[in-house]
C-alpha cells in the first residue's frame, strides 16, 4: 500500500512503525474472509483491510477521528484472526491498537459512552471493585429489562458467582513438588481472581507437581490490556511498567525461567511489553526481557511433560481455541496434544478460527454483535456432541457458558483433574443437575 506520511511524521517513531505496516498491505482482501464483522454484517469498512484504509487516512493526515471512524473501529474484535490469514504478515494488532489511542486523543464521544468506557476501566482491572460492582449488579438486576443493551449486558453478569479472594493469589512462593525443574511467575489476572479462582489454583497444583518453584510476584497487577485495547494508552503503560518493575526484580533476585499465563488475553499483551516499551529507553530492556519469558501454561507444561494420568478420564472434550492463543501468540497445538495426554477425547470445534464474541470488553461494549457470535460458536460446539467444553481465556469462558449448558472448563482445570487435582467444579455442578 503507498503512503504519504510527511518527514516530519516519521520522526514519531509510532507514525514509523504505522507506515511500515500499512505498506506490508497489498490489498489483496484475504483478511475478510475470516473476519467475524465482516462475516456478520458484509461490509467492507467492518472488515480488516476497510479499517486499514480509514486508520491509513486519518492518521497520514493527522486527522481527528470522525464518528464513522469510530463506529467501524470500534466494531472491531480485535481477535486477529486476519492476522493468521494475511499472506503478507501485516501486523494488524499494532496498527488497530495506535488508531484506538488515536480516537481516545482526538474524539470526543457521547457522555454516557465515556462513563461507560471509564467505569470499565476502573473497575474490571481490579477485583476488589469488581466484585462490589457485581454486589451492584445483582440488585439492580430487576430493572435490567428497562437498561439500553450495554447496560442491560453489564447487568447479565451478574447472575455470575462471584468468589472471595483466594489466598493462592497473594504474594508468596510455592514450592516445588519434589527435585525443582523451573522457577516460574504466575499472573493471577483480574476478573478471573473473583470469578474463577479456581484456575490459578488448578495452575498452581499442576505446576508444583510437575517440579515448578511458582512464585506470585509482589507488585503485580494488571497487564494493561483492557486499558490498551480501550484506547487509554496512560493507563495501559503504567501497569505495563508496574508488572515490568516486580518481574524484573524478581529475576534479578533469583531468577525466572518463565512467566506463566492462564488468561491468553494478558498473555498476548505481556508478550507484547517489549514493543510497547520499545522507546523508552529506561524501560525497554527490562520489558523485553519480561516479553521473551512469558509463556501461556500450555507452552510451558508442554515443555515439561504431562504426568502419568492419575484417574481414567474418556470424556470427549470440545477444544475452543481463544483468538488471542491461536491468532495472538500462534499457539494452537500444545493444549490439544496435552488434553488427548490426559485421556481425553478431544474434537475440533467447526469454524474454529471464528470469535465467540467476548473480546475483552467487546461483549458489555457491543452486546448485539457479541450474542450474535456467541450463539453462532455456541451451535459449532454442540455440534460435536461433547460432554465439557475447555478453553484458555477466562473471558471465552464467560461468554460461552452463558449459551451452553455443557460444562465450560479452563484446560489447565482438566490437566490438574487428570492428574491429581480435584474435579473442576463446573464438571460437579453438572453432575449435581
Amino acid at each position: 500500500m503507498q503512503t504519504n506520511f510527511t518527514l516530519a511524521q516519521l520522526a514519531d517513531p509510532d507514525l514509523a512503525e504505522a507506515n511500515k505496516i500499512l505498506r506490508a498491505c497489498v490489498h489483496c482482501g484475504f483478511c475478510t474472509a475470516t473476519c467475524p464483522t465482516y462475516l456478520l454484517l458484509g461490509d467492507e469498512l467492518d472488515g480488516p483491510r476497510g479499517r486499514i484504509y480509514l486508520i491509513k487516512d486519518m492518521l497520514e493526515g493527522g486527522k481527528p477521528a470522525t464518528e464513522k471512524v469510530v463506529t467501524h473501529i470500534d466494531r472491531c474484535l480485535s481477535c486477529l484472526a486476519c492476522m493468521t490469514t494475511c499472506p503478507s504478515g501485516v501486523h494488524y494488532m499494532h496498527l488497530v491498537d495506535q488508531g484506538r489511542v488515536h480516537i481516545e486523543e482526538t474524539y470526543r464521544r457521547p457522555w454516557h459512552e465515556r462513563w461507560l468506557r471509564r467505569l470499565l476501566a476502573r473497575v474490571l482491572p481490579s477485583p476488589a471493585l469488581f466484585r462490589l460492582a457485581m454486589v451492584g449488579a445483582r440488585l439492580a438486576r430487576p430493572l435490567a429489562i428497562l437498561m439500553p443493551g450495554r447496560l442491560r449486558a453489564m447487568l447479565g453478569m451478574a447472575s455470575m458467582p462471584v468468589h472471595a479472594p483466594s489466598s493462592d493469589d497473594r504474594p508468596q512462593v510455592f514450592p516445588a513438588g519434589g527435585a525443582r525443574r523451573k522457577r516460574v511467575a504466575l499472573l493471577t489476572g483480574c476478573v478471573q481472581r473473583a470469578l474463577a479462582p479456581e484456575i490459578n489454583s488448578a495452575t498452581v497444583r499442576l505446576l508444583t507437581r510437575h517440579g515448578c518453584e511458582v512464585v506470585i510476584a509482589e507488585g503485580v497487577g494488571c497487564c494493561g490490556a483492557l486499558a490498551h485495547h480501550l484506547g487509554h494508552e496512560h493507563d495501559a503503560l503504567a501497569s505495563v511498567r508496574a508488572n515490568v518493575r516486580a518481574w524484573s526484580a524478581e529475576i534479578e533476585r533469583r531468577g525466572l525461567d518463565a512467566i506463566v499465563v492462564n488468561a491468553s488475553g494478558c498473555g498476548t499483551m505481556v508478550k507484547d511489553y517489549g514493543y510497547l516499551l520499545r522507546s523508552d529507553p529506561e524501560w525497554k530492556d527490562r520489558a523485553a526481557t519480561v516479553s521473551s519469558r512469558a509463556r501461556d501454561i500450555s507452552e510451558v507444561m508442554a515443555e515439561l511433560g504431562l504426568a502419568r494420568p492419575t484417574r481414567t478420564t474418556g470424556q470427549v472434550v470440545a477444544y475452543h481455541s481463544a483468538c488471542s492463543l491461536q491468532h495472538g501468540q500462534r499457539v494452537r497445538d500444545e493444549p490439544k496434544r496435552l488434553l488427548a495426554a490426559a485421556g481425553f477425547g478431544v474434537r475440533d470445534v467447526p469454524e474454529g478460527h471464528i470469535c465467540c464474541g467476548s473480546a475483552g470488553t467487546y461483549n458489555l461494549l457491543q452486546p448485539a454483535l457479541a450474542e450474535r457470535l456467541g450463539r453462532r460458536k455456541v451451535g459449532h460446539i454442540e455440534s460435536v456432541k461433547p460432554d465439557i467444553v475447555a478453553t484458555g481465556n477466562i473471558g471465552c469462558m464467560v461468554q460461552i457458558s452463558r449459551g451452553t449448558s455443557i460444562p465450560v472448563v479452563h484446560t489447565v482445570e482438566l490437566l490438574d483433574w487428570a492428574t491429581g487435582g480435584p474435579m473442576p467444579s463446573a464438571l460437579v455442578r453438572a453432575q449435581s443437575t
